[in-house]
C-alpha cells in the first residue's frame, strides 16, 4: 500500500467491482487508454476479476488508485522487461485537473523504484497533452520512441516519454 497525501495506491477488493467498471466503460476513458468493448456486463465484471487478481500479483503492477476510500483510477504494466518495466494510468473524468495523476505517478515512481526498476517508461495517444504535463510534472522526459496504433478504428500515433533512476 502506497500513501500520499491524499490518496491511496492499493491492490483491488470485491467492492471495487462496480467504481472498475465504470472507469472501464467511461466514454472519456476510452478515448485516450486502450480498454476493451464489453459486450456485456458479465465481460466486464470478469475483466475485473482479472484485474483483481493481477493486483494481487508479484508477476504484474496493478493497483487501484483511492482518494477518500473511492476507486478514482488506476495504474498497471504494459510491459516488463528485467529493470524496465512500462505503465499507464488512469484517472477519472470528474476528478481531472485536482492534481490526482500527478500525486498518483510521483507516488508510483519512487514505489517502482524501489522495487528495483531502473527505468520507468509512459506512453499517451499525441493527442492527450493533459497526460504529457502530468508526466513532465513528475520528471520524465519525452524520449525517441513513437508509435503508431489502430484503436477505435482510428490510427493512433503513442509518444513515449520515461524516467530512470540517478
Amino acid at each position: 500500500m502506497i500513501k500520499t497525501q491524499r490518496l491511496i495506491i492499493q491492490p483491488y477488493n470485491d467492492n471495487d467491482e462496480f467504481d472498475m467498471i465504470d472507469l472501464l466503460t467511461n466514454k472519456t476513458i476510452k478515448e485516450s487508454y486502450i480498454i476493451p468493448d464489453f459486450r456485456t456486463i458479465d465481460e466486464s465484471r470478469d475483466y475485473f476479476k482479472k484485474l483483481q487478481t493481477y493486483s494481487n500479483s508479484t508477476l504484474h503492477y496493478e493497483r487501484g488508485i483511492y482518494y477518500n476510500r473511492q476507486l478514482i483510477g488506476f495504474v498497471n504494466d504494459v510491459d516488463i522487461m528485467d529493470e524496465i518495466i512500462e505503465i499507464g494510468y488512469v484517472i477519472h473524468p470528474k476528478y481531472h485537473n485536482q492534481g490526482f495523476a500527478s500525486e498518483a505517478l510521483n507516488a508510483i515512481i519512487d514505489d517502482l523504484f524501489h522495487q528495483g526498476y531502473h527505468k520507468i517508461i509512459c506512453c499517451a495517444f499525441e493527442t492527450n497533452i493533459p497526460s504529457f504535463r502530468v508526466m513532465e510534472k513528475c520528471g520524465m522526459s519525452r524520449i525517441d520512441k513513437t508509435i503508431v496504433i489502430e484503436y477505435q478504428n482510428m490510427r493512433q500515433k503513442c509518444l513515449y516519454y520515461s524516467i530512470e533512476t540517478k
